[in-house]
């Protein structure tokens, strides 16, 4: 049996106390023990990006994580964005700009994206395409997620 550690964290905006196995990612843990799908098991090595998360406001692959990692920390995924029902706006941009084709890349993107505008809140292309610089799209959406990005910093 594997050694498990008890971590204490919040995840979108909630206060949790779970136990995590020693050598679990963040991913996994993410995904099969707090049981928040959006966020996306991709590659596995950190190149894809549809495992982004933010952990302490940053943009991390939370498959480059360990879970216990997230001890004392703030994690917010894709599903911490929406606030009383309503998405959030990049959620709503990535719809209005049909920035998303088979969806797999978009919750990784817009975590990336969120990050992005909380840092700086008008970005320039050049600051979006470095943003998302790690995350790929497979369907070659990236004209309509910089768009829906651009239109999110506006509002």
């Amino acid at each position: 049996m594997s050694e498990k550690m008890t971590i204490k964290f919040t995840v979108n905006g909630i206060q949790e106390k779970k136990e995590a196995a020693v050598g679990q990612t963040l991913l996994k843990f993410i995904r099969d023990e707090l049981h928040l799908t959006g966020t996306k098991e991709g590659c596995e090595i950190g190149e894809c990006g549809a495992c982004i998360v933010l952990l302490d406001d940053r943009p991390v692959n939370s498959c480059l994580i360990l879970a216990v990692e997230l001890d004392g920390k703030n994690l917010v995924t894709i599903e911490g964005l929406s606030q009383n029902g309503e998405m959030d706006r990049l959620q709503q941009a990535f719809i209005d700009h049909a920035a998303f084709q088979c969806g797999y890349c978009t919750p990784g993107m817009i975590m990336s994206a969120r990050a992005l505008i909380d840092r700086k809140p008008e970005p320039t292309d050049e600051d979006i395409n470095e943003a998302l610089s790690g995350n790929l799209c497979r369907c070659g959406a990236y004209q309509e997620i910089r768009e829906a990005v651009k239109d999110a910093s506006k509002k």
